[in-house]
């Protein structure tokens, strides 16, 4: 009796769920703004949400009944919340965005893809550089964008280059001239560099770019057919073929931006199609009203929630880190659309304009944006039942438990040891995970040049001690369902004892061996334990794993390509306290190489524009203490 109750008093109490937890938060609440997660009984956050009010929308959940599915749900498995108050309603939205981001709750509608966009960038140059830029808005000029994706930039900047003849080189590089590149000599480049048209005229090109970014082209085509009439009537045939050509490549350009729209000069058009349980957003940008492409995105809906709330939170998290236009056109009503606007008016400190249009060229735009984004969810649901198709016939061919939902291969890469990399690519259910790939520098001193087993033996060392130390309870989706691993019967040998070491002797893994011939389609499969086997040619699983090892194969030459370059344009520049890339390139400029800057006197040094006299008195200890 004595162990019995000894082992009752060892049962843990369950922990309590649902809405008499959430009752009893009542009593602690007022009707102040805020943000409130609701978390599971791990301290998971399940939800995260935003209210006016927070005792009434509390109270609201703290009702047994009245509920959706979906929110009886997250009730149910409720077992504790956490409250933030704020001053208006306008920030709780604004944090609550954050937050969805930040945590990803289960719950929540969550926008997985959200890269920044490229933008075209005029420099602040005497002769202005023209070039794609990405990411925070910190260097001097004028800035044009967003464009959809760096193939729209790149389609864009190569008319821009034909039409208004800017160049797109480096300052450093535009500075070291002494004669015309190939850029000038194709036509694609006034050559201000070598005196070829000076700051006025470039100045004149530089404007005709910019009304052109603006939206005001009608006018500068006028003023060139002008242009090209004089010369022609002046006999300077040369000049007027020259600006034949610029009318030739501008028109090109105005024909290759597809919509047009007359009346809308500036606006994103932000278009929602469910389907399944599965959304797409298609977001068009219109800027001097030219289509600058258009993206997909395919949020995670939350375990079922509407359109309205999908396309709330779209625009709440798309928004999040990236400047409005003035408007956005959106395909259906967002659930809380006047506070939306408040919200994003606040954040760009002018008026910014949400509008569900109903007829007219902005009604044609969202139409056709959600046409975009119907067609894209069936593309995108088919090639997700094929990926399905594919991972359940690896689960048969392999003999595994299920279709794994995360498949991990791994991939080294070297020449003789040298600026050796690993690389591990992710694929899934949707295909292949690139926001999961990772590359590993591989570090291990005492690993003979080319170990092959040694290398990957790091790699996966360091990938499963994370993994142990991040998710102890493998819980989480970052978990593999299934290794493949590029080698035969020895490498799936080494990398189960690595496993063993570990602990970890439940995740199955596959080596794919080139077979006879190395050739494509005789690949041996190995197991710990089993003979090789092979599929047939024809087997579309066989074609999967190709693909798979082909997709690591790949990031794992480019990783070492990426490396090998760096250590190319290494210099013993690069150790010196204080020198970054700015200040290593005027060193360079000034001295000539890196063994000059080594030499150099510190009076030498600093007369180095940029070189501070203590900066100097660095560098020349650097080297000289070597010595």
């Amino acid at each position: 009796m004595t162990r019995d109750k000894q082992d009752t008093s060892q049962v843990e109490t369950p922990v309590q769920t649902g809405h008499e937890v959430i009752q009893s938060y009542l009593k602690t609440l007022d009707n102040s703004p805020g943000v409130y997660r609701m978390l599971d009984a791990k301290g998971r956050v399940l939800y995260v949400g935003k209210a006016r009010s927070l005792k009434k929308r509390v109270s609201n959940y703290a009702k047994p009944t009245g509920h959706s599915a979906r929110i009886a749900r997250m009730i149910s498995q409720t077992a504790s919340m956490m409250f933030l108050t704020t001053r208006t309603e306008t920030e709780a939205l604004l944090l609550e965005q954050n937050l969805i981001k930040q945590l990803k709750p289960h719950f929540n509608v969550l926008l997985r893809d959200d890269k920044s966009f490229p933008n075209i960038l005029l420099t602040g140059h005497e002769f202005p550089q023209i070039k794609k830029h990405r990411g925070a808005r910190k260097e001097k000029g004028q800035y044009f964008g967003p464009f959809a994706s760096a193939d729209a930039v790149n389609r864009t900047l190569n008319q821009l280059q034909k039409v208004f003849l800017l160049r797109n080189c480096t300052d450093a590089t535009f500075d070291a001239r002494s004669r015309p590149c190939l850029q000038y000599q194709i036509k694609r480049c006034a050559g201000p560099c070598v005196g070829k048209i000076d700051a006025e005229g470039y100045g004149t090109l530089v404007q005709d770019a910019v009304d052109f970014l603006s939206g005001r082209t009608t006018k500068m085509q006028e003023n060139l057919a002008s242009e090209m009439q004089a010369a022609s009537e002046s006999m300077e045939f040369e000049k007027a073929a020259v600006l034949r050509d610029r009318i030739r490549a501008l028109t090109q350009v105005q024909q290759s931006q597809g919509i047009n729209p007359r009346g809308v000069t500036e606006a994103d058009v932000i278009a929602l199609h469910m389907e399944g349980g599965q959304a797409c957003v298609q977001v068009f940008f219109i800027r001097a009203n030219q289509n600058w492409g258009n993206r997909d995105f395919y949020p995670r809906t939350g375990a079922g929630a509407g359109t309205g709330e999908v396309l709330q939170a779209f625009v709440g998290q798309f928004y999040d880190q990236k400047d409005p236009p003035r408007l956005i056109l959106l395909s259906d009503p967002l659930d809380e659309l006047d506070l939306m606007a408040e919200a994003l008016t606040e954040k760009l400190g002018r008026k910014v304009e949400l509008s569900v249009p109903q007829r007219g060229e902005k009604s044609e735009l969202v139409a056709n944006a959600q046409r975009n984004a119907r067609e894209s969810l069936a593309r995108k649901m088919a090639e997700t039942a094929t990926q399905a198709r594919l991972l359940d016939g690896m689960a048969e061919a392999f003999g595994l438990d299920g279709p794994p939902h995360r498949v991990e291969v791994y991939d080294n890469s070297h020449i003789q040891g040298a600026h050796a990399v690993g690389a591990m690519i992710v694929a899934g259910p949707e295909g292949y995970m690139k926001s999961q790939y990772r590359k590993f520098n591989i570090k291990g001193d005492d690993l003979t040049p080319g170990d092959d087993f040694g290398m990957m033996k790091e790699v996966l060392t360091r990938r499963f001690k994370r993994l142990l130390k991040e998710d102890p309870d493998r819980e989480g989706e970052q978990w593999p369902g299934l290794l493949l691993i590029d080698g035969g019967a020895g490498q799936v040998s080494a990398v189960h004892e690595i496993m063993e070491e570990l602990g970890v002797t439940d995740i199955p893994m596959i080596g794919v061996a080139k077979g006879v011939d190395r050739d494509h389609g005789k690949e041996e499969f190995h197991r710990r334990g089993q003979r090789p086997f092979a599929l047939k040619r024809n087997d579309p699983v066989l074609y999967f794993v190709q693909r798979l090892r082909d997709e690591a194969h790949r990031f794992a030459i480019g990783t070492h390509r990426a490396k090998r370059a760096k250590a190319q344009g290494a210099t013993p520049l690069d150790e010196v306290p204080g020198v970054g890339a700015t200040r290593k390139r005027a060193l360079l400029q000034h001295f000539g190489s890196a063994k000059a800057v080594g030499r150099a006197g510190l009076e030498d040094l600093k007369a180095v524009d940029g070189i501070s006299e203590t900066l100097a008195e660095t560098i020349y200890g650097f080297f000289h203490d070597k010595a």
